[in-house]
């Protein structure tokens, strides 16, 4: 996945559908929604590994965004946490 489209909550989601499912792939619009693909409703289903280029830029964008509200953690933790709880190995790069 191309952290470097990842400009925004949105943008990750496109990014994450098109990493695994191709262009204009999808794999969810929302925590619940990548949640209900990653039990492989959606295309690929763990385990499996995720390299996520240019993670550094994504991450400067999503650790604006509040995991849960009144949550002191990042929705990029969350994220990290989520695909680990599924068997995801992710590749910071």
């Amino acid at each position: 996945m191309d952290g470097r489209q990842v400009v925004d909550v949105d943008s990750f989601y496109c990014a994450l559908g098109e990493a695994i499912n191709g262009p204009g792939g999808y794999f969810g619009w929302n925590l619940d929604a990548v949640d209900d693909c990653l039990r492989g409703r959606w295309g690929a289903s763990p385990p499996f590994t995720l390299e996520w280029q240019h993670s550094d830029v994504a991450r400067s964008h999503l650790v604006h965004h509040h995991a849960v509200e009144g949550d002191t953690g990042t929705l990029f933790e969350l994220l990290l946490r989520i695909f680990e709880g599924r068997g995801i190995e992710v590749l910071l790069r």
